[in-house]
């Protein structure tokens, strides 16, 4: 594997650091600008939004311009909007640079997993894919914990400095060890790329993303309550058991990197279909520490599985015009995140119980497997469509009067 897709996991290292620590920082930042404790969950919400709107947008605009260009771009973009979010002098300019730097996310990661399948032989795609993917679920082992303790201890604005500098370091890196390739840059423009949507299998692709990585939001939101009110562990243990949410979601990363160059589908399949056994068991699981502590490693490790394939799959979908797919499924990534939690918040207010969010989950994962099933039949049809119609070519009048 080149040493360049080590460049890319340092990137997704800093994205992921930022993306996650707000959730422990929400405290301390409540109390030093005097808001309350639901307007800073706004800020959670803001940078998921700058996501949604800036991965289609950033990668259609950045269409007929060198990767290894917009890569470094995109990180200086994240750089600036996590040094603005240090200085941000109130809550509303707060609020604007989590939003700016939520921007570069969904384009970063969906061009990034386009330069690094093209400097793999093809039967490693998707583990170079899940290589760049190691250093967002390590950032939820190592970076978000060290991140949110140095909030504590030196202030939250400490923190953003914090991820500003591994942006940083990630630009330098993507400077040396990304190759050049402005020779060779797409030249598909912003209507190439929007081509690439109007497919069907690309959308059906995006579909499992939301329902997949909705079950896991479903109930990984609400994995605190889940662990303290039905497990019985302290709070104080919550963190330690978040560490090793990610270390599954690593292990589960890697592995469906590795299975997914075998075979696509079917690790696609495998990881949905665990996903749903895992949620569907969690009510069980939670009734003691030691299943409780294995149910959310397996939660971490059925839920990353399935993400080395999707993206290839969505890639593979739009190969024409990758950039502006693969930054999409980003994008869907977020959708799930945001509609995961609501759906498994309806099922806990309905009052189901502290556990319910994990069988609303389930039901998503089973909604997965079925659009990820009607993908394998529309792929199926478009195979042997034009067998079919090679069948029913026209016949010239003369070919059929020798037959007579």
């Amino acid at each position: 594997m080149p040493l360049a897709l080590l460049a890319l996991a340092v990137g997704a290292f800093g994205i992921g650091t930022t993306e996650f620590v707000m959730m422990g920082l929400l405290p301390d930042v409540a109390a030093d600008l005097n808001i309350s404790l639901p307007d800073a969950g706004h800020l959670v919400s803001a940078y998921a939004l700058g996501v949604v709107v800036g991965a289609p947008l950033l990668a259609a605009v950045t269409a007929r311009m060198s990767r290894r260009k917009v890569l470094i771009g995109l990180m200086v973009l994240f750089v600036a909007g996590n040094a603005l979010s240090a200085f941000a002098p109130d809550y509303h300019w707060l609020l604007a640079a989590r939003f700016l730097s939520g921007l570069p996310h969904g384009a970063f990661f969906g061009v990034g997993a386009v330069v690094a399948t093209t400097m793999v032989a093809p039967e490693r795609k998707a583990r170079s894919v899940s290589l760049m993917f190691l250093g967002l679920t390590v950032a939820n082992i190592a970076g978000v914990p060290v991140a949110t303790l140095m909030g504590q201890q030196l202030g939250w604005r400490a923190t953003f400095l914090g991820v500003s500098t591994i942006g940083v370091v990630a630009i330098a890196a993507l400077a040396k060890l990304i190759p050049h390739d402005d020779a060779h840059a797409p030249r598909v423009g912003v209507r190439g790329e929007l081509a690439a949507l109007r497919s069907l299998p690309v959308w059906l692709a995006l579909g499992t993303t939301v329902a997949g990585f909705g079950a896991l939001f479903a109930a990984y939101s609400y994995i605190t309550p889940m662990l303290t009110d039905a497990a019985g562990f302290a709070d104080s243990s919550v963190t330690l058991l978040l560490a090793l949410f990610g270390v599954g979601a690593t292990a589960g990363n890697l592995l469906g990197g590795r299975l997914a160059d075998h075979s696509l589908r079917g690790t696609l399949f495998g990881g949905l279909t665990a996903l749903v056994a895992v949620l569907a068991l969690f009510p069980l699981l939670m009734s003691a520490e030691w299943s409780a502590g294995t149910a959310v490693v397996l939660l971490g490790t059925a839920a990353f599985v399935t993400g080395s394939p999707l993206q290839l799959m969505v890639m593979e979908k739009a190969s024409a015009a990758p950039s502006l797919a693969s930054s999409a499924n980003q994008a869907a990534f977020n959708l799930a995140n945001a509609g995961g939690a609501w759906i498994g918040g309806v099922a806990l207010a309905a009052g189901f119980g502290v556990t319910s969010p994990a069988l609303a989950g389930a039901g998503l994962a089973v909604l997965g497997l079925a659009v990820a099933g009607a993908a394998a039949v529309v792929d199926r049809r478009r195979v042997v469509a034009p067998q079919g119609r090679l069948v029913a070519t026209h016949v010239p009048r003369d070919v059929e009067a020798l037959h007579r």
